[in-house]
């Protein structure tokens, strides 16, 4: 467990401080979104083989449904997920809250919908092959598309960690929990799409 929980800390940490230090230095959408994308594309290739590389609570969330991680062992990456992106954005600043630039039942919808697609290409991917370098660049590619064609409306969280800790230190809170609870609704519906095909392949 001890290794798991450290691969999750690190690995969040280090994608929310290399994404959330792309936007402190002020670079252009595009350059911000592939620093996040490659920020899990690292993580993935480097740590996959000791935790799975969830870096995501609404990941880890989704994978304890459909059986790819233990629910024994969900509280513990969780708790390390969120320590990691407080920590990253405690040491970034005030910098890459997310927040809507649209309505919030528009914004709640589109967290909805990009964390579903996330998963459902996290599924599709780990199905298919078991090669952390596919699985890297496939995964890392999806965030980095899905954050430049939505970052400008909600910031493309996808991440209940991303969220928490830059919003938490840039005190803007009020949010948190919407996007908590959409980002895990849309892991968790990919979940629920994809576990009897599971179960039916067993």
């Amino acid at each position: 467990m001890r290794t798991e929980f450290l691969s999750e800390l690190v690995g969040t940490f280090l994608m929310v401080y290399i994404g959330c230090y792309s936007i402190k230095a002020g670079y252009s959408p595009v350059i911000i979104s592939c620093s996040f994308g490659f920020a899990v594309f690292m993580v993935i290739l480097t740590s996959r083989k000791y935790s799975g590389a969830h870096i995501n609570p609404a990941v880890s969330i989704a994978f304890s449904i459909t059986g790819q991680l233990e629910k024994k062992m969900l509280i513990p990456y969780l708790i390390a997920q969120f320590t990691g992106g407080i920590i990253a954005a405690y040491l970034v600043g005030d910098f890459g809250a997310t927040e809507f630039s649209v309505s919030t039942s528009s914004g709640i919808g589109i967290e909805i919908l990009i964390t579903f697609l996330l998963m459902m290409s996290i599924y599709l991917t780990i199905f298919r092959t078991d090669s952390d370098l596919i699985v890297a660049l496939i995964v890392g590619s999806v965030v980095a598309c899905l954050a430049f064609i939505f970052g400008t409306y909600t910031g493309a969280s996808m991440n209940p960690a991303r969220t928490l800790g830059p919003n938490f230190i840039s005190n803007s809170i009020s949010v948190i929990p919407i996007y908590l609870i959409s980002t895990t609704f849309g892991s968790c519906l990919a979940a629920y799409l994809v576990k009897p095909k599971i179960s039916n392949s067993q």
